[in-house]
């Protein structure tokens, strides 16, 4: 790699393709985050605004990150949530709260389990802010962990769940202490994801999202097998700029697609841990990245069109 250690991430991109195209994935994250974090606020705000009123959008969602009905008839539930529960013993747990589990297992499945951690989790954009500031600080180094560590958490987190009979990773979920606190104060849950952001600022460069997190290793194991994917089908067209290995949060798993073309590697990045965030797409003046299926693994062929741009074409 030859790198732009003195550039502006995304410039060449900008340039190449327009503002839009270098940031869509970015904004289109953020309006999701935003969006969602809005809708599980109607009702708070309206109760807030007139407590005697009957909110009349109330019936789009209600609940939390954590467990939520939407419509009032389909139910919501963090499947890590009802495996807490399971290991903790719970005698009873309510059938909603299954089939909630189940049907956001299923969607996490198809769209990308750590889709959860790019397009809807609220403490991404506080652990992207980190990253902002990490960046405009020009703060390098720091503690450097394996990446299996939040795989260890997760189990860890089961395990207490099953000794102490309660859902022991609740009580500090920086997830659920943010969405709640959002809406009903948020007292300790302030303290935790100050935390949280001193911790990625400070100690370690996405710290907590790609290293410690048991539910983006959770979701990341469920990505795995997901059909929707970040491909690379272009990757021939790669200037090594390495602009994605520095937006990207797990930039691992980048190497081996877009080197891997004379050891056979396809060129879909099929590992969970992928975010589905779409910044590679974004910052790549080259446009190697684009999302699509993971099942479509004949190697494409890419031509060269009228102003310098790659096409791929099979």
């Amino acid at each position: 790699m030859t790198g732009k250690a003195n550039e502006i991430i995304g410039k060449e991109a900008i340039e190449k393709k327009g503002w839009w195209q270098a940031y869509k994935w970015l904004i289109l994250r953020r309006i999701s985050q935003f969006a969602i974090l809005a809708l599980f606020m109607l009702i708070p705000i309206c109760k807030w605004m007139n407590p005697d009123a009957d909110c009349a959008l109330g019936w789009i969602i209600k609940g939390n990150l954590a467990s939520s009905k939407v419509f009032n008839a389909i139910p919501l539930t963090d499947p890590l949530l009802l495996l807490q529960m399971l290991a903790a013993g719970f005698s009873k747990v309510a059938i909603d709260a299954i089939i909630g589990a189940v049907i956001v297992f299923i969607f996490y499945l198809l769209v990308g389990g750590r889709v959860f951690c790019s397009w809807v989790c609220p403490v991404n954009i506080v652990t992207d802010a980190a990253f902002w500031l990490r960046s405009k600080l020009k703060l390098t180094g720091g503690a450097r962990f394996s990446r299996s560590i939040r795989y260890w958490v997760l189990g860890m987190v089961l395990v207490l769940s099953a000794i102490t009979g309660s859902l022991a990773y609740e009580l500090i979920n920086p997830v659920s202490m943010l969405h709640r606190g959002l809406f009903f104060g948020m007292s300790m849950g302030w303290f935790v994801i100050a935390a949280v952001f001193v911790f990625d600022l400070f100690v370690a460069k996405r710290g907590w999202c790609t290293h410690i997190c048991p539910m983006g290793a959770f979701y990341g194991l469920v990505g795995k097998f997901s059909p929707l994917k970040v491909r690379a089908d272009a990757r021939s067209a790669c200037d090594d700029c390495a602009e994605c290995y520095v937006v990207c949060p797990e930039p691992q798993i980048l190497k081996p697609v877009l080197k891997g073309e004379k050891k056979g590697i396809l060129p879909v990045i099929q590992a969970g841990e992928c975010t589905n965030c779409g910044r590679c797409i974004d910052v790549c003046a080259e446009e190697v990245f684009h999302f699509g299926l993971r099942y479509k693994n004949d190697l494409p062929k890419v031509k060269t069109t009228v102003g310098g741009k790659h096409e791929v074409i099979s």
